[in-house]
């Protein structure tokens, strides 16, 4: 439907028991998905929302939004990555996507959300990157959405992607390897 970035900030409106994307291009892939399903608005939806939205945390962790919080030597005070303003930031960033799963699980759908890829770009700050990732993982739980979490398969020990689930052509995405583990994990979880 978009980038990742897209669907940080607010980029929906509820509509009662639907939402109303303020893309034009968005809104059209949604009411086509929704009419391939036979589903009128979303909460008529009679299958689970496998979702990514708000789970770009490269973009989140864009080093030059984190220099502010940084020191003279250019490192964060300790305790910042896991501490209440940091978590406030992250959520404010994701307000949008955060609210889209509310208001899915509101509905009473089952909501499935899915980690992103363990791919630091250079333009990310490694550190904020996985802090922002606890932050997402828990605030998505607290709403009720299952997560899809591969990182123990498909990660080496410093916590990054494996190149074998990792697209060769860019620095970001996962690769058919790892869309077939993410496949094989809904079916597994009976989707």
């Amino acid at each position: 439907m978009g980038s990742g970035r897209d669907f940080l900030g607010a980029f929906f409106d509820p509509d009662g028991p639907d939402v109303v994307f303020r893309d034009a291009e968005a809104q059209r892939l949604y009411r086509r998905f929704l009419d391939a399903l036979g589903a009128p608005s979303l909460d008529r939806l009679t299958v689970p929302l496998v979702c990514t939205f708000g789970l770009s945390a490269h973009t989140i962790a864009t080093r030059e939004n984190w220099a502010v919080h940084r020191d003279a030597r250019g490192a964060y005070d300790p305790g910042f990555l896991g501490g209440d303003l940091f978590a406030a930031l992250v959520r404010a960033m994701a307000g949008g996507a955060l609210a889209f799963y509310e208001h899915a699980v509101g509905l009473g759908l089952r909501v499935l959300a899915l980690m992103p890829p363990q791919r630091v770009p250079a333009m990310s700050d490694p550190a904020v990157f996985f802090a922002a990732q606890r932050v997402l993982r828990a605030e998505l739980a607290a709403r009720g959405v299952e997560i899809v979490d591969l990182r123990a398969r498909v990660t080496d020990r410093s916590g990054r992607q494996r190149p074998a689930f990792s697209a060769a052509d860019d620095p970001i995405h996962g690769n058919l390897a790892f869309g077939r583990l993410l496949v094989a994990d809904l079916l597994d979880r009976g989707l």
